[in-house]
């Protein structure tokens, strides 16, 4: 099998802001920090980036400094929206910045059925040249992609190369790696249950936790490519606390506290979400003495 685009460890990048505006030099360097870790790849304009806060030329101007300082690794871009015009919109506006694929959620308040999912993807993938990854995330997005709907997108349309499962439902993504097709992957996106996917033939995580410690997630996703469960086990532990202290908050709530903490970007997030509450920044300047 032809080695996955994406695969370890992508990083869900946070978007930094100063003041009301985008802190594009806080940002770079966060790029960075994430390449000289060794992140396999990178993850622009997601949830953790509080993307639907962010205006049409914010998007551009970060998608570029993401390519800017790639250095070569892959760059996964987050373009879904709740219709297929508006995802294509978003697809229009940041071709020009050449990602390397589109990441694409499972659409959002409308609660599409099984087979709205099926036409939605389809419809998409039909418009776009690049690979598509889907995204599910039912506690975001009120809607649960089922097992069989992934697989029948994956078997039927070309373009769609994997799914990022974050629903939170260990059993859907083990039938899901049982019978994916050749060519399929899955990517974690619960940072938690990363290494038991891994164990099932998961290939990676799009994670919120290598925000703070992209060395440690990164190697212990590699550890578990490379089948050294062990290694990976050992490591997987010391994050859990991470893990955990990245989700007693809306994320990227205590994600961007962490990183505040450690000099790296304010804390400050745009409305509708609030900054973190002590009792986070507490928690966080524990757990990143640790990690």
């Amino acid at each position: 099998m032809t080695k996955p685009l994406f695969s370890g460890c992508g990083t869900a990048l946070v978007t930094p802001f100063r003041g009301g505006e985008v802190d594009y030099d806080a940002y770079a360097a966060l790029v960075d920090r994430q390449v000289n870790a060794g992140v396999n790849f990178l993850v622009a304009l997601a949830t953790t980036g509080e993307t639907p806060t962010l205006s049409s030329e914010e998007k551009v101007r970060l998608l570029q400094i993401t390519r800017e300082h790639s250095q070569g690794k892959p760059v996964l871009v987050g373009c879904g929206a709740n219709s297929v015009p508006g995802t294509l919109a978003n697809m229009k506006l940041l071709e020009p910045c050449c990602p390397d694929a589109w990441l694409v959620v499972v659409p959002y308040y409308n609660k599409p059925t099984q087979e709205g999912m099926y036409q939605y993807f389809k419809a998409v993938a039909a418009a776009s040249d690049k690979p598509i990854v889907m995204y599910n995330v039912p506690s975001r997005t009120g809607a649960n992609m089922e097992a069989k709907t992934c697989l029948r997108i994956a078997r039927d349309v070309p373009g769609i190369i994997a799914t990022k499962e974050a629903s939170g439902k260990i059993d859907q993504v083990y039938d899901i790696l049982a019978d994916a097709p050749e060519g399929f992957t899955v990517l974690s996106g619960d940072d938690d249950l990363t290494l038991r996917m891994m164990e099932k033939g998961a290939v990676g995580v799009i994670s919120v936790a290598s925000n703070v410690s992209p060395s440690g997630v990164t190697a212990m996703t590699a550890s578990a490519l490379k089948g050294d469960l062990d290694r990976a086990r050992t490591l997987d532990n010391a994050l859990r606390p991470l893990y955990k202290a990245c989700f007693v908050e809306t994320s990227p709530i205590p994600v961007k506290a962490a990183l505040s903490l450690m000099g790296l970007c304010t804390r400050e997030m745009r409305l509708p979400l609030t900054e973190a509450a002590p009792r986070t920044l507490e928690l966080m300047a524990e757990t990143i003495l640790d990690v």
